[in-house]
């Protein structure tokens, strides 16, 4: 893991104010440190600029805290909402991403690139969509 940490991607300000202890368990650490490798160190690396992680690893009472799906990939640690910091940065991150063919399972435009969701697992489907 070259430019992202455990620590960022289990960070949460909700957790913090709720008294909710994020602490991952050693198969989402796991799971974590597969999608940096393979998915956003490259992403990282071909973008040339620091990424945001806005939202990694979830536990449950986290995620149920933050409105996340029920079988959300944060759960396991495979997936990461990020940002460039700017809705245009994420917005030509998104065609970055594309162009290099990353085993993504998905990749979420989320709110019209407010931020992306990126995650990576066992199916690896490459499904690319945007949700409102």
């Amino acid at each position: 893991m070259k430019h992202f940490t455990i620590t960022e991607l289990t960070r949460s300000a909700t957790a913090r104010r709720m008294g909710i202890d994020n602490t991952p368990p050693a198969t989402a650490i796991l799971a974590l440190t597969r999608l940096v490798e393979t998915i956003l160190d490259p992403l990282r690396e071909a973008w040339g600029s620091p990424l945001y992680v806005n939202s990694g690893y979830r536990c449950p009472a986290l995620n149920h805290a933050v409105g996340g799906v029920p079988h959300s990939q944060h759960m396991l640690g495979e997936a990461a909402d990020i940002t460039t910091g700017s809705r245009d940065g994420n917005r030509r991150l998104w065609q970055l991403l594309q162009r290099l063919h990353l085993p993504v399972d998905q990749a979420i435009n989320e709110h019209n690139y407010q931020w992306l969701h990126i995650s990576h697992g066992p199916r690896n489907r490459r499904h690319y969509f945007a949700i409102d």
